[in-house]
């Protein structure tokens, strides 16, 4: 009983009309396009920063990071993307994720952590092949809907952790 009052209070907390799907519901359509870009089925590559997503799926603070990040793609014929490499799979190169989970924590401070754990190099025969990804993405309430405000992937070695927001400040200044 303690454990649904818990849930409850959590829920209540994030916001009165929100259910847990909500939580998780930014992170679900961003992790599908990423499993469709690493699938082997051949598909268009999905770009998870794409005006319609950056207009549902991030929060508005997230958003200015990006645009302005965005005025410095990292490659010149690409002239889009700020990045050079998959944000979410934290590198260029990628087998079909396998075993992808996805769990979020209660609100602290206004903030759900939802953490989303796979194995991006499972095809690979690197020793480290099998080895879990690990990928925070925070999430919080604006405007009555629950967007994404940060991704912060962990160094597996080292388990630092990297603030997308922050990696877009430091592009956005020309570093």
């Amino acid at each position: 009983m303690k454990i649904i009052a818990v849930v409850i209070a959590s829920l209540i907390a994030f916001s009165g009309t929100s259910h847990a799907g909500d939580t998780i519901a930014p992170v679900k359509e961003i992790m599908d396009a990423t499993r469709s870009n690493w699938a082997d089925n051949n598909s268009d590559w999905t770009d998870i920063f794409d005006a319609s997503r950056l207009d549902h799926l991030y929060s508005r603070d997230f958003v200015a990071r990006y645009q302005a990040a965005a005025q410095f793609p990292a490659v010149d014929d690409d002239g889009i993307s700020p990045f050079d490499y998959d944000v979410i799979v934290n590198g260029q190169d990628a087998c079909p994720l396998e075993d992808l989970t996805m769990a979020a924590a209660p609100v602290v401070d206004g903030v759900a952590e939802v953490t989303v754990r796979f194995r991006k190099s499972a095809c690979s025969d690197a020793p480290d092949a099998k080895d879990y990804t690990t990928v925070r993405f925070l999430v919080v309430e604006e405007g009555g809907k629950t967007v994404i405000d940060d991704i912060v992937t962990e160094n597996i070695e080292t388990q630092a952790r990297y603030s997308l927001k922050a990696t877009m400040a430091l592009i956005a200044k020309g570093q």
